[in-house]
């Protein structure tokens, strides 16, 4: 007969106990990269709303094609990346939620 475990038991086997360091660094981890990608996705909307290939976004952020690709799929992600997207979108006004320690306007 196969054993059945619910996802949190997996972590808990796999990642480590909710509390203990290596949970808490995992969970973070990935709490971070969820961020990147939800910025990344909101890059790659608002390029496709102004009707802009990955190579003419890179173009106005003077970075490759390739380069866009991964800022939108959440990698490669900074702060002078997503300032430099905005700001190559036209985006007048952006601000971020940084959860527990609030919202941070980026220009």
């Amino acid at each position: 007969m196969k054993n059945f475990y619910t996802h949190e038991e997996m972590l808990d086997t796999v990642v480590g106990e909710k509390g203990t360091k290596r949970r808490d660094q995992f969970e973070a981890k990935l709490k971070s990269e969820i961020e990147a990608y939800k910025i990344g996705m909101a890059i790659k909307y608002t390029r496709q709303q102004q009707q802009l290939t990955q190579k003419q976004l890179g173009e106005r952020m003077g970075v490759q094609e390739a380069q866009v690709s991964k800022i939108e799929s959440g990698r490669s992600i900074t702060f002078a990346t997503i300032v430099k997207a905005f700001k190559a979108l036209g985006v007048k006004t952006a601000s971020l939620d940084l959860g527990s320690l609030g919202r941070v306007a980026l220009w």
